[in-house]
């Protein structure tokens, strides 16, 4: 149903006339997120500053039946964020503070708006550390990686959102303000209901406050980079240090053409001369780090690896580091559509995955670039195309739905941290099984029976 004037002039009412967006140049922006080649206009965007303007908003939305799907910055690869129809966005970045840093308790009480890179600076301002860090940490809203479950670069030794996650302040469908959580570092009292909202990508519940759990900052880290004139020597390399029993803070896998692409968008230095690279950073006591560090290398140099360098100083590694972190928006710049997908397999078979992707490429004449969290299994296979080239496009989709049969054959899964939303839900029953899905189904079905929150995501 279109929105009309009233509903417009109810939500004004409720947060304020500036507030609430109508107009369609500035309804625009909020049209899409980071995933390519999907768009939706909404009818209109609201912004709210408080959890009673939420509550007031879902309140008045769940009475009309109108749509409603959450926005922190729009950085979602998924479609997750994608509007509805003429229903209504509520953006949540201007619920952006810190209400408490705890250092007795080491936890942080923050609203949905803060940005990740925010929490970790006030963090290490106390002497702590917050560890998750997806690519987008610097502006990505902490709220977005709740309802995502967001990973990054330190997954494979600190986690995910989920693992820092203590406490959430939920607004449900209906209005109902549920607080669930607490700083104790037990508690088994009944179901761990803040678990099922974190990763629900915005369709039970709105987070309206996020309490977190911080960590000691680690005494000493190095930074190393191993080159590899082949793919399949870098994952073995990868399945090598695991199976060693070294679980370093980063280890992370860049092929050629992303390295080139990266190398050409930053130009910090990056080896040129080889098919594969390896960033590997170890953290913790300064003895640990230095033995970790010597046995990383000496894993890579009996796979075969051309060369290991190690960063000099702080800078260099913040740099190598930041190279990582901009690989999407490098092989972002080489052609119009850039869709970067992940799909996640057990460590043992990463060789055969990422020779299965290059052997995917090559069939469907596709240029693809592969980057990712290998030391958690997560690759990071990322299509150069153009979304106006239909033909291509095809080839893209069957291109897709091979590599992520494959992951399920292997023991994966079709998102290890980008999650489902509206971009991979027809993938979703082969992964989970009829049961799981029925299950799914019936929660959302309890928790939202008007079915407002972020329709049609994950599964209809």
């Amino acid at each position: 149903m279109a929105l009309g004037d009233k509903i417009p002039a109810e939500l004004r009412r409720l947060v304020g006339y500036a507030n609430v967006l109508t107009e369609p140049e500035d309804l625009i922006p909020y049209s899409f997120d980071g995933t390519a080649a999907m768009r939706q206009m909404p009818g209109c965007v609201v912004f709210v500053t408080k959890t009673e303007e939420v509550v007031s908003v879902l309140k008045l939305a769940n009475e009309v039946k109108v749509p409603v799907v959450t926005r922190g910055s729009g950085t979602g690869l998924s479609g997750g964020s994608l509007p509805d129809k003429d229903g209504i966005v509520l953006c949540t970045v201007k619920m952006d503070k810190i209400l408490e840093l705890d250092r007795a308790n080491l936890t942080m009480l923050a609203e949905p708006g803060v940005t990740t890179q925010q929490i970790a600076d006030a963090a290490e301002e106390a002497g702590l550390f917050y560890p998750p860090d997806p690519g987008s940490m610097k502006i990505s809203t902490i709220g977005g990686n709740v309802a995502e479950n967001s990973g990054g670069l330190r997954g494979l030794k600190y986690g995910v959102t989920r693992n820092y996650v203590m406490g959430l302040e939920v607004v449900l469908p209906d209005g109902e303000l549920m607080w669930l959580g607490n700083k104790c570092v037990k508690d088994v009292a009944g179901y761990s209901l803040k678990d099922l909202f974190v990763g629900s990508e915005g369709t039970l519940g709105i987070i309206t406050k996020v309490l977190l759990r911080l960590v000691p900052k680690p005494a000493a880290k190095k930074t190393m980079v191993a080159t590899f004139a082949r793919i399949d020597q870098a994952a073995e390399a990868v399945s090598a240090i695991i199976a060693a029993r070294i679980i370093p803070c980063t280890l992370e896998f860049l092929d050629r053409m992303t390295i080139h692409c990266v190398e050409d968008y930053a130009k910090i230095g990056l080896p040129l001369d080889c098919e594969a690279l390896l960033l590997m950073e170890t953290d913790g006591h300064p003895a640990a780090v230095a033995d970790e560090a010597a046995r990383m290398e000496k894993c890579c140099r009996d796979c075969g690896c051309l060369e290991v360098r190690v960063a000099g100083d702080e800078a260099e590694a913040a740099k190598l580091a930041g190279a990582r972190r901009s690989a999407f928006a490098a092989l972002a710049r080489v052609a119009p559509t850039t869709i970067l997908e992940d799909a996640t397999v057990p460590r043992s078979e990463l060789a055969k995955m990422v020779r299965f992707v290059d052997m995917v490429a090559k069939r469907h004449r596709l240029r693809i670039g592969t980057f990712g969290h290998m030391g958690d299994g997560n690759l990071h296979p990322t299509f150069l195309t153009d979304e106006r080239n239909e033909d291509e496009m095809r080839r893209v989709e069957e291109a897709f739905k091979e590599i992520f049969d494959e992951a399920i054959r292997l023991g994966g899964t079709i998102t290890g941290e980008h999650g489902v939303g509206l971009a991979k839900k027809s993938f979703l029953p082969k992964f989970a099984g009829d049961a799981q899905m029925r299950v799914m189904r019936e929660l959302r079905k309890v928790l939202d029976p008007n079915r407002i929150l972020n329709p049609g995501k994950m599964f209809d």
